[in-house]
């Protein structure tokens, strides 16, 4: 009988325990969950960069057009052209080494199965391009405005041919990237400092980052050798009480 009742208070104390237990465990698991969700407390913040370059290579295509009923002839002309487009450049201030010719592209009308060109005064046609490759901007764009000096001797240029509008170029982006991004990582810092200070938060070391993709546009139509660079960079940060 004493047996017995030992048995009994033997298994109450054991399930008084086991009770006792698992309450003190799942208290530590609830306390352990939420030290754990305030350390998984974020805020995802994007920072921005943008500056302006001027570009640092023009490609400055002079396309022309010629027509004309003898083959032997266009091409004496086009040689004649491409001479005197070479010569203004030169007295113009640039080098031969910047300065390149293309081979010529005729068509020959008659030799053409479709086309409706039976009432064109011209069997052949065609288009050459002298072309500036440098890396002076500003020479670039003055001599530019004086290529009228060029069609008073005749010379018609495709001006508002998309391939024969010059083109330029900045190449230094690997120069400037380091600094842009410090920037944009800076400035998201700041917004989530703010955001931080606003929820009462203290902001804490970053949980991930990712830089965006550089890009690189003309600042306006009428500029295109200015250049406008950006970036954006995404951070994101512990918060913490």
């Amino acid at each position: 009988m004493t047996t017995n009742k030992n048995s009994s208070l033997n298994a109450l104390i054991l399930g008084v325990s086991l009770v006792v237990a698992l309450a003190v465990l799942g208290l530590l698991l609830g306390t352990a969950a939420t030290k754990y969700r305030a350390f998984e407390r974020s805020v995802t913040v994007k920072g921005l960069s943008e500056r302006e370059f001027t570009a640092d290579v023009a490609i400055w295509p002079l396309q022309f057009a010629e027509a004309s009923n003898d083959l032997p002839k266009l091409y004496m002309l086009l040689d004649e052209r491409v001479a005197t487009i070479k010569s203004f450049l030169q007295d113009k201030g640039f080098s031969s080494e910047e300065i390149s010719v293309s081979a010529p592209s005729i068509i020959d009308k008659s030799a053409q199965q479709y086309g409706g060109n039976a009432n064109s005064p011209f069997r052949y046609t065609t288009e050459q391009t002298v072309t500036v490759y440098t890396n002076d901007i500003e020479k670039v764009r003055q001599v530019s405005r004086e290529l009228s000096e060029l069609g008073k001797t005749g010379i018609a240029f495709n001006g508002n041919d998309y391939q024969a509008r010059t083109e330029y170029i900045f190449t230094q982006l690997n120069q400037v990237k380091p600094s842009m991004v410090e920037e944009a990582t800076r400035q998201a810092r700041a917004v989530a400092e703010k955001f931080a200070e606003d929820s009462d938060s203290v902001l804490g070391k970053i949980k991930r980052a990712s830089q965006g993709q550089f890009s690189i546009s003309d600042r306006d139509k009428n500029n295109p050798h200015i250049k406008k660079v950006r970036v954006v960079s995404t951070v994101e940060y512990y918060l913490s009480d």
